[in-house]
């Protein structure tokens, strides 16, 4: 039987490591809606995104080309860590008594312990080569401000990060770590900007949103031309980067002679998920795989399982073009779960458009079923994750626990994309019976939507 051995890990080669980004765009069966201008309502353009963005990143958002160069400059840094581990969760698979064969791409190898630097650097690198000396961002958990300010470091540029407060307080050594590498750390919302006053003057305890964080960061760099803006998610570009993760689990499988039956992945705006899906729906539209696909989303934030499918702002504060994307409102603050990364109002357009055509699925999770499967994954592979994956292994468990009701051998693949280390008081507040689960009243949160959506400009 392939796989059946008890390889644990299955590793590349640095030479065997991608050299190109695939764009998934290019192999799209339908095209997805164009980001709009919210002035005009007219598709965005190179220009607008200007005051933000390199023109080399503007580039990779818009194009049709099916694959993008990986610079040398980039490959340099990523071989610091890259080509990383796929596993074979043996021991977890024994604990659960599956005949279903389990296997993790382990990005917590990176030096922010997360898949976050895999388009940090690269957003480093194009900024600099612009002359750019400053990057603004915002961060949830924090993953993605520690990967931009390594990023940052590496090519002599300043970061200045804004935390969701909510994070902030809960995550104090993500926020040295940050510091360690050279950024700078704010609480958002702050007194800093226009935007963090306009929320703290409304609701002075906020615990903030990513939403929030987003219009804080945007607008200082918007203040500013040798300072531009970098998003850790969502962007078509962002979501590029980030296959080279699949790009290199193809090629463990192979090694192997296994091919995956079900693909599963957290979702927050989508840039892990897609790491790993986009190469693997390649293979499927070609015929050489069929696949399932599934996003999983917690439930105090569902914006694929519950959202609407609709042009929404991506931050608060209206800064941003409007993308068409499962949305719960700009607006949308939800409660201060743990999976910092993944408390984001919206879907990144590419996921929210396969998701509308049917191309993958999915289904949301309470925290306290995502902290046991944790715990269960800490207790067997001695990987201790990041809140964000164990929506995953949660999801993996359950097929895996439905293979053995049934007998099925199904190849299950997912992402294990941080470690928790950083996280341990989430793991403590689980553990001591702390954690709450949240969810929403459907008929709730579709008039919550629809009322944030009727502040939107009129479009033609």
């Amino acid at each position: 039987m392939a796989g059946a051995g008890k390889q644990h890990k299955i590793t590349l080669d640095e030479s065997e490591m991608p050299t190109r980004w695939y764009n998934v765009v290019h192999d799209l069966p339908t095209p997805p809606p164009p980001p709009l201008h919210p002035g005009t309502g007219q598709p965005v353009g190179p220009d607008d995104l200007a005051p933000l963005f390199p023109t080399e990143l503007i580039m990779q958002e818009v194009t049709g080309e099916q694959y993008v160069d990986i610079p040398e400059e980039v490959l340099d840094v990523y071989r610091l860590w890259r080509p990383s581990p796929l596993f074979r969760a043996h021991r977890l698979e024994a604990a659960l008594g599956t005949p279903a064969r389990i296997y993790y791409k382990y990005e917590g190898v990176s030096p922010a312990g997360s898949h976050k630097p895999n388009t940090a650097v690269p957003q480093a690198y194009y900024n600099a080569r612009a002359g750019i000396t400053k990057l603004t961002t915002e961060t949830g958990a924090g993953q993605w401000g520690t990967a931009l300010a390594f990023a940052c470091a590496q090519y002599g540029i300043d970061c200045e990060v804004w935390q969701v407060r909510a994070s902030y307080d809960q995550k104090p050594y993500r926020r040295l770590m940050i510091e360690t590498f050279g950024g700078t750390v704010h609480p958002s919302p702050s007194e800093l900007t226009a935007a963090g006053r306009a929320i703290l003057a409304e609701h002075p305890d906020s615990t903030g949103s990513l939403g929030i964080a987003i219009s804080e960061a945007v607008e200082i760099a918007a203040q500013d031309p040798s300072t531009n803006y970098a998003l850790g998610s969502v962007l078509n570009h962002v979501l590029m980067h980030q296959t080279i993760i699949g790009e290199e689990a193809l090629l463990q499988l192979a090694k192997i002679g296994e091919t995956p039956d079900l693909l599963v992945g957290c979702t927050g705006g989508g840039s892990n998920f897609g790491g790993l899906m986009f190469p693997f729906l390649r293979e499927k539209w070609a015929g050489w795989m069929n696949p399932e696909v599934r996003a999983v989303e917690p439930s105090a934030c569902p914006s694929l399982t519950q959202g609407t499918y609709a042009y929404d702002f991506g931050d608060t504060a209206g800064m941003t073009p409007l993308l068409k994307m499962h949305t719960l409102g700009h607006d949308f603050v939800p409660d201060p779960i743990h999976s910092g990364g993944l408390r984001y109002h919206g879907m990144s357009p590419l996921i929210s458009h396969l998701y509308e055509t049917g191309e993958i699925g999915a289904v949301a999770k309470p925290q306290s079923e995502c902290f046991a499967a944790g715990v269960l994954f800490a207790r067997t592979e001695g990987i201790v994750p990041a809140p964000e994956p164990t929506h995953a292994l949660a999801a993996a468990v359950e097929e895996a626990l439905a293979c053995k009701e049934s007998g099925e051998e199904k190849v299950i693949v997912t992402a294990l994309c941080g470690h928790g280390h950083l996280d341990l008081p989430a793991y403590g507040a689980y553990l001591e019976g702390k954690v709450t689960d949240t969810g929403w009243d459907d008929a709730e949160l579709q008039a919550a939507v629809a009322e944030a959506l009727t502040r939107l400009p009129a479009l033609a």
